[in-house]
């Protein structure tokens, strides 16, 4: 089956064609960064205005990149939730409109389920495997920061080991990317100047280091750099700046990997995968990629492409639902601040 995927949850308009075993046929986004980078963060109502004015657009485009029409989709897969109110609907508003007037099925996906399921898409140009069941997930992004132990596709075999008790890392970059001066999104720039500094050049201390939970905490961290930033006043030359981000991506990557392989060393699991936004830092992939061949674990990491916000992971993560004839027309709803995933832990109900 070919499931054209939507993706509106926040700043990113994505659509994608693939199919029921991951191959990525088309897969379009339309970014808003230089929209929001003159607000210094995501503004809810141009995110939604913006997304209004281009889904269709980017709809029509993945179908020509796929060489398709309407007529050869068997399903919709559209994101529901978690995300911006204003966003979700727009996707879900235009996901259902199709499916009614072209008799197809539509399902509603967890943004986040799509996230952890993104190491399965198959690109044409990029040689990999997907990961082997079990495996322990370290899903970290704008909006979301936790470990995972993943035993299937359904949702029902997904169980939240640990999650961040404040900001997420990927908001923790972007925060402290602004307290410095270097634009939005920050995480990307933090990560470029912190190839050339020096990671022990301002210590900075790792949150919940002598905890035994697989939780995390950043704005602790956020907080250090800002006093810092107060003490010593904005840095004055490139080598300081690029010291500074490296001792605070450090910190950042250290807590993350650490937390990740004790998960998945304790789950007993062979495999560790890598998710979300923030899995395309590349002091996260280098440092991530030494600890799991200490740990003798297998690390599966997305492409570039597949780790930030994107439809064909929405595509995929609604397949398995499309197959089985499940179709949420008359009952697809948005939950901008819930996502399923985080319903159960392991061992115990939610916080």
């Amino acid at each position: 089956m070919l499931v054209l995927g939507i993706e509106t949850s926040c700043d990113e308009t994505a659509a994608a064609v693939v199919d029921s075993d991951g191959h990525v046929l088309a897969d379009v986004v339309h970014s808003q960064v230089a929209l929001h980078a003159p607000y210094g963060g995501i503004v809810p109502e141009l995110a939604s205005r913006d997304h209004l004015r281009n889904l269709r657009p980017v709809v029509e485009a993945a179908l020509e990149r796929a060489s398709l029409g309407i007529g050869d989709i068997g399903g919709i897969a559209v994101t529901a939730r978690p995300g911006l109110s204003g966003a979700l609907l727009v996707g879900t508003g235009f996901a259902r409109g199709l499916a009614y007037s072209r008799g197809l099925p539509v399902v509603g996906v967890d943004h986040l389920v799509g996230h952890l399921l993104a190491a399965f898409l198959r690109y044409d140009d990029v040689a990999s495997a997907p990961p082997e069941f079990p495996f322990v997930a370290l899903l970290a992004s704008g909006g979301h920061t936790a470990l995972y132990r993943v035993d299937g596709l359904e949702l029902s075999q997904v169980q939240e080991l640990g999650a961040t008790r404040d900001d997420a890392a990927g908001e923790a970059f972007d925060k402290v990317g602004k307290l410095l001066g270097l634009g939005y999104p920050g995480g990307p720039v933090i990560d470029r100047l912190a190839r050339e500094g020096d990671p022990s050049a301002i210590p900075l201390a790792r949150p919940m280091k002598q905890s035994r939970s697989l939780e995390f905490s950043f704005s602790g961290l956020k907080t250090q750099v800002m006093r810092w930033v107060a003490e010593n006043g904005a840095p004055k030359d490139d080598q300081t700046l690029r010291d500074l981000c490296a001792s605070f991506q450090r910190v950042v990557v250290d807590s993350l990997v650490k937390k990740a392989v004790t998960a998945a060393t304790g789950e007993r699991v062979g495999t560790l995968v890598l998710a979300g936004g923030v899995a395309a830092n590349s002091g996260l992939r280098q440092h991530a990629r030494e600890a799991a061949e200490r740990a003798s674990l297998a690390l599966v990491v997305p492409p570039l492409r597949a780790c930030t916000d994107n439809a064909a992971m929405i595509a995929f993560a609604g397949s398995t639902r499309l197959a089985r004839g499940e179709d949420d027309r008359f009952t697809l709803e948005t939950s901008p601040h819930t996502a399923l995933l985080q319903v159960t832990r392991k061992g115990r109900g939610r916080r």
